[in-house]
């Protein structure tokens, strides 16, 4: 079996191995994975974090042994804080690395990295004051920073800046914490899902103070939630239809 980790900052993770093909999400610097199917030029991947499996390019990897795979696994994460920040390998080149990239294997790769980090402990506190760090980043499907997200990805990544592991869909994340029977139950931090006409989740958002949520439409937006969904102030619509309030931590 073959495993890999990431070695640059943001690297496409693909439905097929092509370049021209759909991003279905990323990894970032430090990310884990198994590598399921290894071809010439692409490597079907599962990522340690979340599952997810898709295609990565031979490129865009560094491939390890099982052992520093499942070492690296049983060490507690520390994450990279600032929004963009640089790591510089032993000839002083640098590489740019964004938020919540995995600092675990800087030994491993010898990168030197001076910014802030985050050693990463459960806090639900914080979680809406990690939201505002993506506000107004443009929504990109796949996406996982802050230079573009999809509303699954911004909420796996706020979770994960505090310590708390989410699936990567938002239909995944439903599955996730227990359903409350009403917004006026909620706390910060939670999560409201929306679904389409078939019934299907197809949207997320992290629930604030007095019925506002902040989500990825179009850019990381804050817009008023009700008992019908979230409403659009500026188009007077309502843009998402509410289907359930989860309390996952």
């Amino acid at each position: 079996m073959r495993y890999g980790i990431c070695n640059l900052g943001i690297v496409p993770v693909r439905l097929e191995p092509s370049d021209t093909s759909e991003m279905v999400t990323q990894v970032l610097y430090g990310d884990q994975f198994k590598v399921l199917e290894y071809r010439k030029k692409w490597s079907r991947i599962r990522i340690a974090f979340d599952n997810y499996v898709g295609w990565i390019d031979n490129k865009q990897y560094l491939e390890v042994d099982e052992d520093t795979h499942n070492n690296l696994l049983q060490s507690d994460f520390v994450l990279a804080k600032d929004l963009i920040q640089y790591v510089a390998d032993e000839n002083d080149s640098l590489y740019p690395i964004p938020i919540g990239s995995n600092l675990n294997v800087l030994p491993l790769l010898n990168h030197t990295y001076d910014g802030n980090k985050i050693n990463v402990t459960p806090n639900k506190s914080n979680i809406v004051a990690t939201a505002f760090l993506y506000l107004n980043a443009p929504y990109l499907w796949g996406g996982k920073t802050p230079f573009g997200v999809d509303c699954s990805g911004f909420t796996q990544m706020v979770y994960k800046l505090n310590g708390i592991n989410l699936k990567r869909d938002a239909s995944q994340q439903a599955t996730q914490g227990e359903p409350l029977s009403f917004i006026e139950e909620s706390e910060p931090g939670d999560l409201a899902f929306f679904d389409n006409a078939e019934g299907e989740i197809i949207h997320v958002g992290i629930i604030m103070e007095n019925n506002y949520i902040i989500h990825a439409h179009g850019k990381v937006r804050i817009d008023r939630l009700d008992h019908s969904g979230i409403y659009n102030a500026e188009r007077q619509i309502h843009t998402h239809k509410l289907r359930v309030i989860k309390k996952i931590v």
